[in-house]
Order: C-alpha cells, then structure tokens, then sequence
C-alpha cells in the first residue's frame, strides 16, 4: 500500500521547530531565522559572548557582553548568554530588563573588574536590574579586583562615605535563582539584593580577606522570599546582612568566616526605613568571627520594627560575641534607638566564644526588646579557665532549657 504523504500542517509545524523561532500572525505560521551570533542546543538558544566580539585578555569586553545580553533578552523564546571558559575583562556592566521571557545566564569563565574606581558611577560592578526569570549559574567566578581600590574605602572613619560598587548589585529581580558561582575579592559589597521577590541563591563561595573594607557577602534589603542556602562565606565584614524592608527571609546551611557574622541590621540609619520581620537563620557555623548572630540598630533612628526573627542550630567556634543585641551601632548620638525589637528566638546555640560574655543583649531604653527567648544555649570559653557571663539592658528575656551562661533577667 502506497504511503500517504504528511500533511500540510506536519509539514510546517517541523519545518517550525527546526529554525526555533516561529510566530502566528492572521492565521499563517512564519519561521524566522535566529538572531546573529545565536545558536540552538536542545530547544534553547544559546548566546555566546564570543559571537557578539568579546575577546579573553585584557582588553574590555564590556559593550560585547552587553550586545550579547540584549540579544538574548529580546529574543521570544528560551533564551541563555553563555560566558565559555577565559578571562573576560569589564568595566561597570548593566544587564537591564524587562527581558521578553526567562534567561539563563551561565558563567564558566572567570569575569574580571577593571580596577579603576572611576569606571564606575552606579552602585554595581555588574547589575541585574528589571528581569522576572533570572538564572545566574555556571561555576565561574567575579573577580573584582578589591585590592586595587580598597585603599580609596574610607567607611571606616566616615559614617557618610560614598561605597564601592557591588560585585553583583541585583535589584527588581523576580523569581531569580544563583547558584554555583565564585565571588571574590569585591571592591564594596559582594551581592546588594534589592527590591526583589522570590529570590534563591545558594551553593556560592564568597571570598575576601578578613582585612578588606565593608565587603560583606550578601546584603538584602526591601525584599520578599529571599533564601541564602549551603554556601561557604568569608569576607571583611558580615557575612550576611538583612536590611531594612526585608521579609520572609531565609537562612540556612552557611559556614560564614572571617568576617561579622550573620547580622539583622544595621537599622535605624535613614529616615522611615521599613519593617524587618520572619526571618530565620538556621543550621549555620561560624568560625572565628566577630560575632555570631547580632541585630544591630543605630541610635537615634525613626521608629521602626524587627520582630519575628529566629536564630536556631547554630555552631560558634571562637567568636568573639556570639549572641547580641547592639542598640547603639554606629551612630554617637545620645539619643535611643526607636526600632523595636520583639518576638527573637536564640535556640540550640552552641560552641566556644573567645570573649567573657558570651550573651550581650543591648537594648532600646525607649523601646525595651520584648519576648526575647533563650532556649538551649551552651557557649563556653575557649579557655577552660575562663567563666563566661550573660549581660542585658532593657530586654525581656525568656529562658528554657540549657542555660549555659546562665541567663540574665
């Protein structure tokens, strides 16, 4: 029997899948050719920086990165800008959106700061700004070149100073996702979340100099269903960061060191700054830090509220402070702190402190913290020799279970 030949319609619709891009338009389907420099692996474009004239070395890729990044946002369909393997050198780089759908970008290179501070003029070396569907993954590594420009970092003794741009400044990213990536040696912050939703990252390896100026690891503020997972951190400065306008916040499976620690705050120290609430910090190692887990308010602040927060299973191993409450950070001013403090729950702390008060809660006197409940905690001193204490002002402190230093009240 004579087989009968396809249809029309099959006909079509393959020849449609093979060129990826195709389109309705008043009823007829119309293959499109792929954009310049594109290339298609299992049903996904693929835009290869090299494609669109970037060049491993010194020379800046910076304008090549970015052609590549508008292609592939623009492109109506599965789109992933792909960084191959070399060392690619940019100046400040912004990927802006919105992108016509999902994006992948991977990263299997090693992407290079230009280390001249006067490159940059936004609050980001690298910028994802405006995208719903960001995946940033790949195993390659950001290296900012901090060394070259710490020196110009005068934070420390200017409580006004103008930051070093972030490594990766990330703001109104919706549904994004890290993970797998390398951040080293940033020139500010390593990661600035901002503004954003639904927001995951995790197995990333952020590293600095215990030395280096404000590099904290990853700062969130102003967002929603943000998860920080089974990452290893080590900067200057804290490790963690959760700002103001921060809620449903989740931290877990971090070995932070050297550095400050994981910190709710600093708070307080801009006008009508936002409320903090449910975040958790859980199953976390902190390895010669300054502290463990802090919150921390500037004195004299507007009002404002951190409430619901929970710091449980957490590992200290030589760290100088590792429960407290600072109530007075990083202001003079002889004014209390107005951000409130309710409903904190320390529970399954445990390890060695290298200072004798191992619990120091530094509370508002204009606005007592409330609710505060210890429960199992055992923190000792390094040397065995050395009784450790608990200390607190204007804190309602709740205790249960093992009480090692014994609590105060």
């Amino acid at each position: 029997m004579a087989r009968k030949a396809p249809s029309d319609n099959i006909i079509l619709a393959f020849f449609c899948l093979a060129l990826v891009s195709c389109e309705a338009n008043g009823g007829v389907i119309i293959a499109r050719p792929l954009p310049r420099g594109a290339a298609v692996v299992a049903a996904e474009t693929i835009f290869n920086v090299l494609q669109f004239g970037a060049k491993p070395g010194n020379g800046q890729s910076t304008q090549a990165f970015i052609r590549a990044w508008n292609a592939a946002c623009n492109f109506n369909g599965k789109a992933r800008l792909l960084v191959p393997p070399g060392v690619f050198t940019l100046a400040e780089t912004v990927f802006q959106g919105p992108c016509k759908g999902p994006i992948t970008v991977q990263v299997t290179g090693t992407l290079k700061a230009v280390a001249d501070v006067s490159e940059y003029t936004g609050k980001g070396w690298i910028s994802f700004d405006s995208i719903n569907g960001l995946l940033l993954t790949g195993g390659g590594t950001f290296d900012a070149q901090g060394p070259s420009v710490w020196k110009y970092n005068d934070c420390k003794g200017n409580s006004n100073c103008v930051r070093l741009p972030a490594t990766l400044y990330i703001n109104d990213v919706q549904n994004g996702k890290l993970e797998g990536i390398k951040l080293l040696n940033s020139m500010g912050f390593h990661m600035h979340v901002t503004n954003c939703n639904l927001f995951r990252a995790q197995g990333l390896l952020i590293t600095a100099p215990g030395d280096s100026p404000n590099t904290d690891g990853i700062h969130i503020s102003k967002s929603q269903g943000v998860s920080i997972v089974q990452s290893v951190i080590g900067t200057g400065d804290d490790c963690i960061s959760v700002g103001q306008g921060s809620t449903n916040v989740n931290i877990s499976k971090i070995i932070c060191g050297p550095g400050h620690g994981i910190s709710v705050g600093s708070l307080g120290k801009l006008p009508k700054e936002l409320d903090v609430a449910e975040v958790s910090v859980k199953n976390c190692t902190m390895l010669g830090t300054t502290n463990g887990v802090r919150i921390k308010t500037w004195a004299g602040s507007d009002p404002s509220r951190a409430s619901r927060l929970l710091f449980d299973n957490i590992v200290v191993d030589n760290v100088q402070n590792p429960i407290i409450i600072d109530q007075g950070y990083g202001s003079r001013s002889s004014k209390p702190s107005l951000v409130k403090i309710s409903d904190v729950t320390y529970q399954n702390i445990r390890g060695t402190t290298t200072s004798p008060v191992a619990v120091n809660l530094m509370c508002s006197r204009q606005v007592p913290c409330q609710n505060v409940r210890l429960n199992n905690i055992n923190l000792k001193h390094r040397l065995n020799n050395v009784k450790v204490s608990a200390t607190c002002a204007n804190a309602q402190v709740i205790p249960s279970g093992i009480q090692f230093p014994p609590p105060c009240r």
